[in-house]
């Protein structure tokens, strides 16, 4: 696969290059060679896991320190840094070698999301601290207006919880009812029963916690008026 021209990239990317060798190193997988964008990529991941914590520090002056920790979780991931890379067709201007790009590795979101990290080291490095805040910022911009509400954010067993203390209410008791599939393939059924309730809530999952997660969501459905639930 041939690569376009960089300077395609920078467009993109919007911001130009003062030492072009940075770009190519963050774009270089392992595989291409022993020069690759890995420590772009440790020091990346530092700078933006810090920029979007500061950020939401003072976009959510009322959050506590879970909810901003679960906004944060929400926006630096391997999923959002891939789902960024693809809008920017990163994947086409990657260096890998021989066995990577036979196997699809421009694809891969692990491998997009790494180098996405490599950029923002390599931007931080070509122009230094308050430069690499602003271009962070504004490319995250949309992905910030996306973010629901960080009560949201909570599991569903967790607000569930809430929900039935603040209304003086027992807690739910999660019972699987039962288990199928081989061990490596298992799927669970669980019910969440709750005292002065008439019915009880079923879940289904790979993990019992995933089915006790769904059963508890059907509950916070049915309990607030949503349109899901168990009957």
């Amino acid at each position: 696969m041939k690569r376009p021209p960089l300077d395609s990239l920078v467009r993109r990317i919007g911001h130009p290059f003062n030492d072009p060798a940075l770009l190519e190193e963050a774009l270089t997988h392992r595989s291409a060679g022993s020069v690759n964008n890995e420590r772009l990529e440790f020091l990346g991941d530092s700078v933006l896991s810090f920029i979007i914590s500061d950020s939401l520090f003072h976009r959510y002056p009322n959050a506590t320190e879970g909810e901003l920790s679960r906004l944060r979780a929400s926006l630096v991931n391997g999923e959002k840094l891939a789902e960024i890379a693809r809008a920017l067709d990163l994947g086409q201007y990657l260096r890998l070698g021989s066995g990577e790009l036979k196997s699809g590795g421009f694809r891969r979101a692990s491998i997009l999301a790494d180098a996405m990290e490599a950029i923002i080291g390599a931007v931080y490095l070509d122009a230094g601290f308050t430069t690499v805040r602003n271009w962070l910022l504004e490319l995250f911009q949309p992905h910030f207006q996306a973010l629901p509400d960080p009560e949201l954010l909570k599991d569903p067993k967790t607000r569930l919880q809430e929900y039935l203390q603040g209304r003086r209410m027992a807690l739910p008791r999660y019972e699987v009812t039962q288990v199928t599939g081989q061990s490596h393939n298992q799927r669970f059924d669980v019910t969440c029963t709750i005292e002065g309730v008439g019915h009880p809530f079923r879940g289904s999952g790979t993990s019992r916690r995933r089915a006790e997660q769904e059963a508890a969501l059907n509950a916070l459905e049915s309990l607030t008026g949503g349109a899901k639930h168990d009957a």
